[in-house]
């Protein structure tokens, strides 16, 4: 039951998540509060990792959370439930857009995905700000609950760091592998 809930759950998201792996981090979000995979510290810890490593963010995150879930057969039943719907959209694309390759209808389309793909990575976006800089704290408080944002000044220091390094003349050069690498050093030693 559980293989037939992850191909479920990340086939809607990869149907509605328009835009590559950023823009599947609100469907991710969601997915984890309403079934408890994973909470938001894993997500951050997820989007982290599938961000240095190779392939596809959105494949990476689903590959990881099926096999939290329920090992190698939920890694490649996730995998393959989030990759399903981009290749039956590619397929009917491919098929309807060879025969109406200048209809100004299909080109409105495409121009329309635009708009929902930007609100979808800007979402994205600030969900990893959030959860990388802030710290929810809920209070209830009589009859009303209340929502606290504590800072990780840690976290904002070294975003300010790194923020500064890369547009620094002299360090603005470096790979981006190099970067990853000393973030990650950086994180570790200062337990981040």
């Amino acid at each position: 039951m559980i293989l037939i809930q992850l191909f479920f759950e990340f086939f809607r998201a990869g149907l509605f998540a328009v835009g590559g792996g950023l823009a599947t981090i609100p469907f991710l979000t969601d997915i984890g509060q309403r079934t408890h995979w994973f909470t938001n510290g894993d997500l951050a810890n997820m989007i982290a990792v599938s961000e240095s490593t190779p392939g596809p963010m959105g494949v990476n995150m689903a590959t990881y959370v099926g096999f939290q879930t329920a090992g190698i057969p939920g890694s490649v039943i996730a995998t393959v439930g989030l990759i399903t719907p981009s290749v039956i959209v590619v397929l009917i694309v491919a098929a309807v857009l060879q025969k109406f390759r200048n209809n100004p209808t299909v080109e409105a389309v495409f121009y329309g995905l635009r708009p929902a793909s930007t609100g979808l990575i800007a979402s994205a976006g600030w969900s990893v700000v959030c959860i990388s800089l802030l710290v929810p704290d809920w209070r209830l408080e009589g009859a009303s609950l209340l929502l606290n944002l504590d800072v990780k000044w840690k976290c904002v220091l070294l975003a300010a760091v790194v923020y500064f390094f890369t547009h620094w003349k002299k360090t603005k050069s470096l790979h981006p592998v190099a970067w990853i690498a000393l973030s990650a050093v950086v994180g570790v030693a200062l337990g981040l």
